[in-house]
């Protein structure tokens, strides 16, 4: 009797294990949820943040294989770009996890529920960035997509909480269907969706009408997820109603998710037809740095501020894909891991000080907070000097990389802008 190869089979599932890790603690924590009898469930954090471990664990052991094999029917790869995301992802996930703690006993949340959604959505950042194929893409989407919409709308005894996840839920919803209705023009075009066989149907007929058709499509998509002006109407409301954590996580695992298969598409499949789409991303970035720093400037609402400065960081981002060189490409995800912890940490010291009885919602409560909680103080003003660039701190070293990329890529204008 001829031995069944088990080779192929556990190469597949090699290749999506981070995620599906991440997706299989979410269900462990809601198990543990069903049979905890410790009423503030502080428990669960522990299981979720293991969990994570775990799955930092076998990306690590993916990376260290080096093979970036790709696996059911090479529509997801486990290269070191996708590992890179899902190394980033987990490690915001695990920080933001961290904040919630004391933030759900003080609202009485239910953490079951809330690190569960959590998790799945963090799941689907990970086969996100791990895509090779556009339904894939869609799907993975969409998993992230709908458990945040829920943890936007956790503190249901809020209006503005709820208010928040149903502006993101339509919003959302429609713009999906601007991504959708791309993908179906990239199949017309192309008869695939997979991102290899795209680019070499790309690279072999050119941009035809149904593609163009397309790319602005999926550009609309993906503009939306990313806060891209103009795509950018729902980022300040939902920034301010939903839960500070949950805006943590919105503002740093969905745009880094959503960078991660923007610059899939665009960078990839799409680079041989470039000419004809860095010029509107030049001007989406030009824009979007503009718009949201004024309009940021003028907030009174520290929330709302934050959603504003990270609109303009994804103008920053965007910088580096429109260089499309491979400098711009590690300008761009160095930049992504500095506003990741820069963001998380701004976060966080709102969380902080507002556990200690400090108002933290208006600008004007932070007058005076460096005399009463000097250390929170000093840090916020390290993170707030980082998110806008002032040197010595990374988030200047980070501009500098991604606006040397665009003057070496020939783009001297958007730098100056």
């Amino acid at each position: 009797m001829t031995p069944i190869d088990v080779g192929p089979f556990v190469a597949h599932w090699e290749v999506a294990l981070p995620g599906l890790l991440v997706a299989a603690t979410a269900m462990l924590v809601m198990v543990a949820d069903l049979v905890s009898t410790d009423p503030d469930r502080e428990a669960l954090a522990g299981v979720a943040l293991v969990g994570l471990a775990t799955a930092a664990g076998a990306a690590l052991w993916l990376w260290a294989g080096g093979s970036g094999a790709g696996g059911f029917g090479e529509t997801l790869r486990a290269d070191r770009y996708a590992l890179f995301f899902a190394l980033l992802l987990i490690a915001a996930t695990a920080l933001t996890i961290l904040l919630s703690v004391d933030f759900l006993r003080l609202h009485a949340l239910p953490a079951g529920e809330y690190y569960a959604l959590m998790l799945l959505s963090t799941s689907g950042m990970v086969f996100m960035a791990a895509a090779n194929d556009l339904i894939v893409i869609f799907l993975a989407l969409e998993i992230m997509s709908v458990a945040v919409y829920v943890l936007v709308g956790m503190l249901r005894q809020e209006v503005r909480s709820n208010e928040a996840s149903l502006k993101y839920f339509l919003l959302g919803a429609f713009a999906t269907g601007f991504l959708l209705y791309g993908i179906a023009f990239f199949y017309g075009a192309t008869g695939s969706t997979r991102l290899d066989v795209v680019a070499q149907a790309v690279t072999r007929d050119g941009l035809t009408p149904f593609l163009l058709l397309g790319l602005a499509l999926v550009l609309v998509g993906f503009g939306f997820k990313v806060a891209l002006i103009p795509f950018h109407v729902w980022t300040p409301d939902v920034y301010e109603g939903a839960p500070t954590a949950v805006t943590a996580f919105m503002a740093v695992g969905v745009k880094a998710a959503a960078f991660a298969a923007f610059v899939r598409v665009f960078a990839g499949a799409l680079v041989s037809v470039a000419a004809s789409w860095t010029g509107v991303l030049w001007v989406l970035a030009a824009l979007t740095m503009t718009v949201g720093n004024v309009s940021a400037v003028t907030q009174r609402n520290v929330k709302r501020m934050l959603a504003y400065s990270s609109i303009a960081h994804a103008g920053y981002a965007l910088v580096g894909l429109v260089t499309a060189t491979k400098v711009g490409g590690a300008a761009l995800l160095y930049y992504l891991v500095v506003y990741a912890f820069m963001n998380i940490g701004a976060f966080g010291v709102l969380i902080a000080l507002g556990r200690r009885g400090e108002p933290n919602e208006m600008l004007a409560d932070f007058a005076g907070v460096g005399f009463r909680q000097p250390v929170l103080g000093l840090t916020m003003a390290v993170f707030m000097l980082s998110l806008a660039g002032i040197p010595p701190t990374a988030g200047f070293a980070g501009k500098f990389y991604l606006f040397s990329a665009a003057v070496d890529a020939g783009y001297v204008g958007l730098a100056v802008i």
